[in-house]
């Protein structure tokens, strides 16, 4: 196939090209990175205040327009020479060598290929839910501010996920508008023979084409497939129509699109990733077809295939509870993937089936596709320190006998692409402190150079930035109130309430039990009074969906609204219907105070509060997910103590009364106390702690470095070796498996002795490795870990001339102030660079 060409968005012929300067303008609007460049915004804003207002979709704001003001705008030389300075700026973000060209240019690694089910990038492009494709936006941004070289893969979907109004009642009503294609800043593939570049994929034995759409995100690109082809049935086309909605038979069908559909996309491109990274599970099933591709190029077997190409694959897991993952039943599995297995692959039903199950003989386990992400990558990681422990425990049941310590899951903790939350006016100060490209390297002295920022600056960015947020909320909200019925005079009451003087909080999430939206109604009246006190008030912004299907969020949802009416609190606590990406960025920019209070360790790690930090705003926090890793008493406050209590109610009620004792007699007191020059001293050297040690720890520049030089590279250089000489390395991991598994049981161990010497001991023991190549395996000494730290684990000698009638002796020699009977021994495998157990579960133990 000739690779496709990239072509003009299909509905540029609106658009007058006769206008000089017009390709330029198409090529900025259709270009993401004016998403986080606050630069760009005054074009859009030129053009059309209020509509760009309404959506920040620069490519609507160019559509909408008449070709005469197009014209008279494009004349202006002051708007083109704005223009012309913005091109200028990006074409140099382009040529110029960026963090990883600088520092792994010589690399193995050429391109990652970044699966998600979601991206949040811009308002503009609504394919997102919330945290997931928080998580992936915002890494695709780092990675193009860094010059990684990742390419991302994703669903381009009919209606996105819903938009929310809550009515009089407290009520929310779910809304599915359609996503236009045409209003969309994407751009569809052609082949250079015109033809729109189309990928099948066969579902229940029927061929689904899968339309190709571009989104360019700076340096990097984004590739969605969407199932509304023509030349599909109607019961395929709506496939990809909303963001997980349906049910199980959906899902399956959207994953396939995703990791299947996928990978092919990208042969079609012409792309060849070293390293495929999977954010969540939803595209395991690329697993199945790049060790398949890899199959047909090489003729090698698929599990030959698979030890090759998994060293190539990580999966980033975000769950926190087993039930999170998806799960298949075995008919579902075989109607869908069945026939693929055996004509693609050559795998029985069963040989599939064992990739997803806990235990492969059990027929009526469901397939989990964690399972198989697990089992097709070479490394695996949670998103903070706390979830990666987890997550141990919660994959421990794929890796038995090893200790949970020892199960293969890392961590890398979330990040935030600040650039893109930022206030205009933090930005100012970030740039006048760390330089224009500030978000672009490897943060170093930036703690140190916003800590010689002044206090009247500091104080000055957080007014600015909140009384934008007043007025950017008393417009949404009269909006909202206008839509919801609401008679004239309150309507207009919208547009006069909160005071950007006063102190405001704000609760924004998906609307759950788990998160505990309910934890600050606990004692009404108590909130009543923190509210109202007329001395030092506060203020309350409440936001966030729940899933239509789901009544209990809906009750939270109205208990919150009807408290407001009851109470006729108005001007001290709002909900603001809809959280998006719009409300979320104004937000984060203007409060004072995020509240998040969801039950440890449900929290994986939650990214909402990291989006305060570059604008100055606070955290008060339950001990879970980041926030374990960023508190300390000088940045903000933290709930909890550390530990799980269920869902306890007991304990809400404690932490509920935890959280107004920190309001009443730390957070209001502190924010309200004021020198001489009206600066609220202690509040600012709070800002200016978080700001400086916070902020660049939790970005997405520094997430998206770690994964580079944690897995990224690695991973590359990993997969090229074994797949050189058509995957022989592959061919020999699969041989020296089967024969250790076939000789595994057989091993036994001697008599252990241990002796005192030199303040510890010296152990030894015979080992017999029944005909196992001792090259393969290694023999340990272990200890379980003690007081927090890391288990123990020395490598035990073999001795170079063991009796003729006897075993073979290992032997090591460990100081410690442990007992003896604290360390046992085990052989574990050790052949081809596996990464044990992850790629091999065989263990043996002494005792």
């Amino acid at each position: 196939m000739e690779h496709p060409t990239i072509h003009m968005n299909p509905h540029f012929g609106f658009l007058p090209s006769d206008v000089e300067g017009m390709d330029d303008l198409v090529g900025l609007a259709l270009d993401l990175r004016w998403s986080w460049n606050h630069e760009a915004d005054e074009v859009w804003q030129a053009l059309d205040p209020d509509l760009w207002a309404m959506t920040h979709n620069a490519w609507i704001v160019l559509l909408t327009m008449s070709h005469e003001q197009l014209r008279i705008r494009m004349a202006d030389p002051a708007f083109r020479g704005k223009i012309n300075d913005l091109l200028e700026k990006r074409q140099q973000a382009a040529d110029e060598p960026a963090w990883f060209q600088k520092k792994y240019s010589g690399s193995a690694l050429k391109t990652v290929a970044y699966f998600s089910m979601e991206y949040m990038l811009s308002e503009a492009l609504p394919i997102y839910v919330g945290g997931l494709g928080n998580v992936a936006g915002d890494q695709l941004k780092a990675a193009a501010d860094l010059g990684v070289p990742v390419t991302a893969v994703g669903l381009l979907y009919q209606q996105g996920y819903f938009r929310q109004e809550i009515d009089r009642n407290g009520n929310q009503l779910a809304l599915f508008p359609y996503n236009d294609p045409m209003q969309l800043p994407i751009t569809p593939l052609r082949l250079p023979n015109g033809e729109w570049l189309r990928i099948k994929v066969t579902i229940s034995g029927y061929p689904v084409w899968l339309r190709t759409w571009q989104v360019q995100v700076g340096r990097t690109r984004l590739y969605l497939l969407d199932s509304n082809d023509a030349a599909n049935l109607p019961i395929y086309r709506g496939l990809t129509s909303e963001v997980y909605g349906g049910g199980e038979e959906l899902r399956i069908k959207q994953e396939i699109i995703l990791g299947i559909g996928g990978w092919r996309l990208l042969r079609a491109l012409g792309i060849r990733p070293e390293v495929c990274h999977m954010n969540e599970g939803h595209a395991a099933f690329l697993v199945l077809e790049r060790a398949g591709d890899f199959m047909k190029e090489t003729g090698v077997s698929f599990e030959e295939a698979l030890a090759v190409t998994r060293a190539g694959n990580l999966f980033t897991t975000h769950t926190a509870v087993a039930a999170g993952f998806d799960h298949f039943n075995p008919s579902l599995v075989g109607q869908y993937l069945g026939s693929y297995a055996w004509e693609e692959l050559h795998l029985s039903f069963d040989a599939l089936m064992a990739l997803g199950r806990e235990n492969p003989n059990d027929h009526g386990e469901s397939f989990n596709m964690a399972w198989l992400a697990v089992r097709g990558s070479g490394a695996v990681n949670g998103v903070s320190q706390l979830h990666g422990k987890v997550s141990q425990q919660l994959f421990q049941s794929l890796f038995p006998r090893w200790p949970r310590v020892e199960v293969p899951v890392g961590s890398v903790t979330n990040g935030v692409h600040m650039p893109s939350w930022d206030s205009s006016f933090s930005e100012e100060v970030w740039t006048h402190a760390c330089g224009q490209d500030a978000w672009k390297g490897g943060l170093e002295g930036m703690e140190q150079s916003i800590s010689c920022v002044p206090d009247e600056f500091l104080w000055e960015m957080r007014n600015r930035s909140k009384d934008t947020l007043v007025r950017y909320m008393r417009d949404r909200l009269a909006r909202q109130w206008s839509v919801a019925g609401y008679p004239a005079d309150i309507v207009e009451a919208a547009r006069h309430i909160f005071d950007p003087a006063v102190l405001t909080l704000s609760f924004a999430r998906r609307f759950v039990p788990y998160k505990r939206p309910f934890l600050l109604l606990h004692d009404e009246q108590r909130l009543i009074r923190i509210l109202t006190n007329p001395d030092r008030p506060v203020q309350l912004i409440l936001a966030g969906k729940t899933s239509p299907a789901d009544e209990s969020g809906k009750a939270l949802i109205r208990q919150w609204i009807q408290f407001i009416e009851r109470y006729r609190l108005y001007r001290h606590v709002v909900f603001i219907s809809d959280y998006d990406m719009l409300l979320t960025e104004n937000l984060v920019r203007g409060v004072d105070v995020w509240l998040n209070t969801p039950r440890r360790p449900w929290e994986a790690s939650g990214t909402s509060g990291m989006k305060v930090l570059v604008n100055g705003g606070i955290n008060v926090s339950e001990l879970d997910g980041w926030w374990v890793e960023a508190y300390t008493p000088e940045v903000g406050w933290a709930l909890g103590d550390g530990k799980e209590h269920g869902d306890d109610p007991a304990w809400d009620a404690e932490e509920a009364n935890a959280l107004y004792n920190i309001l009443e007699q730390q957070l209001i007191p502190e924010f309200y106390t004021r020198n001489e020059r009206g600066i609220p001293e202690k509040w600012v050297h709070r800002m200016r702690k978080s700001m400086s040690t916070l902020t660049p720890q939790f970005s997405a520049n520094r997430t998206v470095r770690e994964y580079t030089e944690k897995y990224y590279l690695p991973a590359a250089a990993k997969y090229l070796q074994r797949a050189e000489e058509k995957g022989a390395a592959g061919s020999r991991i699969v041989a020296s498996h089967r024969e250790l598994a076939a000789k595994w049981d057989g091993i036994h161990f001697g008599a252990e002795q241990s002796i005192h010497a030199d303040g510890g001991y010296v152990f030894g023991i015979p080992v017999g490795l029944n005909g196992i190549d001792p090259a393969k395996v290694v023999v340990e000494l272990y200890a379980d870990s003690k007081d927090g730290g890391e288990p123990e684990k020395i490598v035990m000698q073999r001795q170079e001339a063991p009796p003729a009638d006897g075993l073979p002796v290992y032997s090591a020699k460990v100081q410690t102030s442990r007992p003896a009977s604290d360390y046992t021994i085990r052989v574990i495998p050790a052949y081809e660079d596996i990464s044990s157990p992850l790629e091999d579960t065989l263990i043996r133990w002494q005792r």
